[in-house]
């Protein structure tokens, strides 16, 4: 599974950044990408996550 943080923006007085997973489906065995905005301290844990 491949993963990588793409972007770390900033919203008024807020850090955010962009996480972006490639998530492989049981079913068909294709790839799909999840997005996701999030505090940055919070990327390693929702990165880990399945």
């Amino acid at each position: 599974m491949a993963k990588k943080t793409v972007a770390t923006l900033q919203t008024s007085s807020k850090r955010l950044t962009k996480a972006i997973k490639m998530v492989k489906s049981e079913k068909t065995g294709s790839y799909t990408f999840v997005e996701s905005m999030m505090l940055p301290e919070k990327v390693n844990e929702w990165l880990s996550k399945k």
